[in-house]
């Protein structure tokens, strides 16, 4: 009683009280405020469970992170620094690319003005990514296929930019690719405790000294809950935009 602890919710967050399986829950770091913990459950467990249960991205690989910007993306990047990899990460503004870098990102795409498959290319000399988190679908699918490596793993976190596209299953079996999709929020309860379990021992101890924080771009009282959401549809944010009881 009285302990200080985050979780990732199946939903139902816009509230005084939730309820959860004790297993789920996480300690918050006592060095963070409860806004900076509310933004670290659905954005780290996602980008953990993304880059290593999925994309088993390894130290000294590349990987490619879209919406490097965002929530998910923002942790992903500093996660994959920490394990070793390569990031190339974008966002649409060179405001948004300097906070990235200072994340840990190794090479920025500005994808409003610049081609991400041809800089993947550039950096890895031609052998190509090893992991892309891929928030957009549809309209990139295409450039993916092209920039992974042989071997490569395309992790589909999201899909704004549509959701069919069409495959060439010869590509798929020369390059040895590997296309797996990714959602949090139906996972079963046992799966969701693992994924913390697994969170907590790996990564949680590291936001005590620092090396991993948590993105707060905003934080807004829960009665303005809808200003919250225009920033958010206005993509001006970096991180995570908070609600505050």
């Amino acid at each position: 009683v009285g302990t200080r602890v985050m979780a990732l919710l199946p939903g139902g967050g816009y509230a005084q009280r939730v309820v959860i399986p004790e297993r789920m829950a996480l300690p918050i770091p006592d060095a963070l405020t409860f806004e900076q913990a509310a933004a670290i459950p659905e954005a780290f467990l996602t980008a953990q469970e993304a880059l290593f249960a999925l994309g088993r991205l390894e130290a000294g690989q590349t990987v490619l992170i879209h919406a490097a910007a965002g929530g998910v993306g923002s942790a992903a990047v500093q996660l994959a620094h920490a394990h070793g990899a390569r990031v190339v990460a974008t966002a649409g503004s060179r405001d948004k690319l300097d906070r990235v870098r200072g994340l840990g990102a190794d090479t920025l795409v500005d994808y409003k003005a610049e081609d991400f498959a041809e800089t993947v290319s550039q950096v890895t000399a031609g052998r190509g990514a090893d992991v892309v988190l891929d928030f957009v679908g549809a309209a990139y699918f295409e450039k993916h296929m092209r920039c992974l490596a042989i071997g490569g793993r395309l992790v589909v976190i999201g899909v704004l930019g549509g959701v069919t596209a069409e495959l060439n299953l010869a590509q798929l079996l020369m390059r040895r690719t590997q296309i797996l999709g990714l959602v949090m929020r139906s996972r079963p309860v046992a799966d969701k405790i693992a994924i913390s379990r697994a969170f907590s021992r790996n990564w949680l101890p590291r936001f005590a000294g620092g090396a991993l924080r948590p993105v707060v771009d905003s934080v807004f009282p829960l009665s303005d809950a809808r200003a919250a959401h225009e920033r958010m549809e206005q993509n001006a944010n970096v991180g995570k935009i908070v609600l505050a009881i």
